[in-house]
């Protein structure tokens, strides 16, 4: 099935490479992605319930989940936020969706960035989990540009077992995720 061509990829060759490379003697040991977990913020567009609709309904059409909606745990003046008032929107996605929306997310999606140069290795922790910003909802090509009336960035975490900083970086390196070298972080 091509929709979970980095599952297979996963238990076929990738959990082999990393358990070598790693020197893991309990293939049950080996790092894996844990979940993936996409959030989006709705703040400067509170106010109008059509516009958090379309965030809603776009951030359901890239995950193909139901979203939940996340809200103000109290009141702050200088937002204009209210305790209990829907702030964002989160979805956690699990075994076939997660490797769909990872399969969508290094193949399609980042991508079609504008200027895209590679994730930065800041993005990852120190327990081995990448956290990534999209600026523009509109590379994945789920979305239609011309039915789109206001463009939103998102935060997509990707969570793994692994121990720490140096795990989670073989592991995305062999999943395919564009990171950058270290060599191209110190140019700059």
């Amino acid at each position: 099935m091509k929709i979970l061509q980095k599952k297979q990829s996963y238990k076929e060759k990738i959990a082999a490479a990393l358990q070598a490379e790693l020197g893991i003697k309990n293939k049950m040991a080996v790092p894996r992605i844990g979940k993936v977990v996409v959030n989006v913020g709705t703040g400067k567009i509170l106010k109008d319930s059509k516009r958090v609709e379309d965030v809603i309904a776009s951030l359901e059409a890239i995950t193909g989940q139901k979203v939940i909606a996340t809200k103000a745990r109290k009141a702050i003046a200088g937002f204009k936020t209210r305790e209990g008032l829907e702030v964002g929107a989160c979805v956690t996605l699990h075994g076939d969706r997660m490797w769909s929306f990872l399969d969508r997310l290094i193949n399609v999606a980042l991508p079609r960035v504008r200027d895209f140069q590679g994730i930065p290795l800041s993005s990852i922790d120190q327990s081995g989990n990448c956290n990534i910003g999209i600026k523009e909802h509109l590379v994945f090509s789920e979305i239609v540009a011309e039915k789109v009336q206001n463009i939103f960035s998102f935060q997509v975490n990707i969570v793994t077992t692994a121990k720490n900083k140096k795990e989670g970086e073989v592991l995305f390196r062999l999943l395919g995720l564009p990171l950058q070298h270290a060599e191209a972080r110190k140019e700059k």
